[in-house]
């Protein structure tokens, strides 16, 4: 029992201060288990490696880049969360990514080695995707809990104590301003917004809150110079030339050999449609006209659940 209280106090240790918030309990099953979670057994042979090779001790950044590799040629699928005609549920595919499921689906696996103690369940996994993805870190059951912008989960997450996005203080920062309408404009693509047109209004009147948002991003011409302030595990969203989107795409930060590698789930057939360890970030930039530059984002440990504390209470 000892060893549990010592733990458990390591564990609340290692947090940094800003990530002492509540966690918000998971909410709800609204949907079959079946239509909300896939590739049950990669989640198992996942956890099992995670357990023998002991990925819980390790910092957050190292244990999402772990598990980030570890997804590394899952095939690439867009609208992967859009499962339902109206209700809305945390969904995780291991099966298929896009861009924002692979980190996210990375980042859930790493926060919940150290949220709670094993056995681990795909609710355990789903339960970090809500705290992540839905405003406050509650999913109502209505499409418009779920933030569909990046700009807004950086700051929702950053208010609720369980992000830092470090972009503003990296030299060469600059304001971005941009009038968001991607939802609202390209409504049809959405299964949910496609069957509740009635959303609209409401998904206009949330994008123009983000459009407010004080988004800022380092040019592409100055990413080489702030490469080694970058971190493993840092999200890292593409910033984008389009003037109705602050972002266009976005993937995490490994170190490789002293430089700041991308790796993503991209659409590019020539990198074959799948989640990949890609060119320095600096390279993937200067690849393509459209790419702005970046933001980046350096997610928090959760504070660990009341259930590091049951084997000390009980006794």
């Amino acid at each position: 029992m000892k060893l549990a209280v010592v733990l458990s106090a390591l564990l609340l240790a290692a947090l940094p201060a800003a990530a002492q918030h509540t966690v918000t309990p998971p909410s709800p099953v609204r949907l079959p288990m079946g239509t909300v979670f896939k590739g049950e057994a990669k989640f198992r042979a996942l956890v099992q490696k995670a357990e023998k090779e002991n990925w819980r001790q390790l910092p957050l950044g190292a244990r999402t880049i772990r598990a980030a590799r570890a997804m590394v040629g899952t095939p690439y699928v867009n609208y992967t969360l859009e499962v339902d005609d109206r209700i809305e549920s945390p969904v995780v595919n291991l099966n298929a990514m896009d861009c924002w499921t692979y980190y996210e689906n990375a980042l859930a696996f790493a926060r919940m080695l150290r949220y709670k103690p094993a056995p681990y369940t795909p609710q355990d996994m789903l339960h970090m995707v809500e705290v992540e993805r839905y405003r406050g870190g509650v999913c109502t059951g209505s499409y418009l809990s779920r933030m569909h912008h990046l700009e807004e989960v950086f700051y929702d997450n950053e208010r609720r104590g369980f992000a830092k996005n470090i972009t503003p203080r990296l030299p060469g920062a600059q304001r971005l301003r941009r009038e968001i309408r991607e939802m609202t404009v390209q409504w049809k693509s959405y299964r949910y917004l496609r069957n509740s047109p009635s959303l609209l209004p409401e998904m206009g009147r949330i994008e123009a809150r983000v459009s407010k948002l004080p988004v800022y991003h380092i040019p592409k011409k100055n990413v080489r110079a702030i490469e080694g302030y970058l971190q493993d595990g840092d999200i890292c969203a593409i910033t984008t030339n389009w003037q109705n989107g602050y972002t266009s795409h976005v993937g995490l930060i490994v170190k490789l050999q002293g430089r700041a590698y991308f790796t993503h789930a991209t659409s590019d057939r020539d990198k074959g449609r799948m989640t990949i360890i890609d060119r320095p970030i600096t390279d993937y930039l200067n690849q393509g006209s459209k790419h702005a530059g970046i933001v980046v984002v350096r997610p928090n440990d959760l504070p660990p659940s009341k259930l590091w504390q049951r084997p000390v209470a009980t006794r």
